[in-house]
């Protein structure tokens, strides 16, 4: 049974492959996330990560890895506090914060950290819908 508190966690990183990738699918080829050189020249001394590329470990978690059969993504907020980096350890942290059992809803706090740090790097939540899982 799913409660107000359970957490779920998933460690990931990125390779610049994928990032390179990412610019490719979604138009955005800002030299920031792909030209080494300019990366290097940037404030944060190197390639930094596309905020949403970065924030797309949530729907890997809700789409593939947790209650995935029927659950239909209904909203996402994000706040992006610190930039990501390729071949870095991260963690994201989905925690159940309020569950709306008339409406087979749970809205989810969502987080990434810097595992060497601890820092967080992205805040939000997600509300989700399952028929399925979602049942009490």
């Amino acid at each position: 049974m799913i409660k107000i508190g359970d957490i779920y966690t998933l460690d990931f990183s990125f390779t610049q492959n994928q990032v390179d990738l990412y610019a490719q699918v979604s138009g955005d080829i800002n030299p920031l996330h792909i030209n080494p050189e300019v990366g290097k020249a940037s404030i944060f001394g190197k390639n930094i990560i596309h905020g949403h590329l970065s924030a797309s470990v949530f729907t890997r978690i809700f789409g593939v890895l947790l209650h995935a059969d029927g659950q239909i993504y209904m909203k996402q907020n994000t706040t992006f506090l610190k930039p990501m980096f390729v071949e870095t350890p991260y963690e994201a942290i989905i925690t159940v914060k309020e569950i709306f059992p008339e409406k087979n809803r749970i809205l989810y706090e969502t987080k990434v950290i810097d595992k060497a740090t601890g820092i967080e790097t992205i805040v939000g939540e997600a509300l989700l819908m399952n028929k399925k899982a979602y049942v009490w």
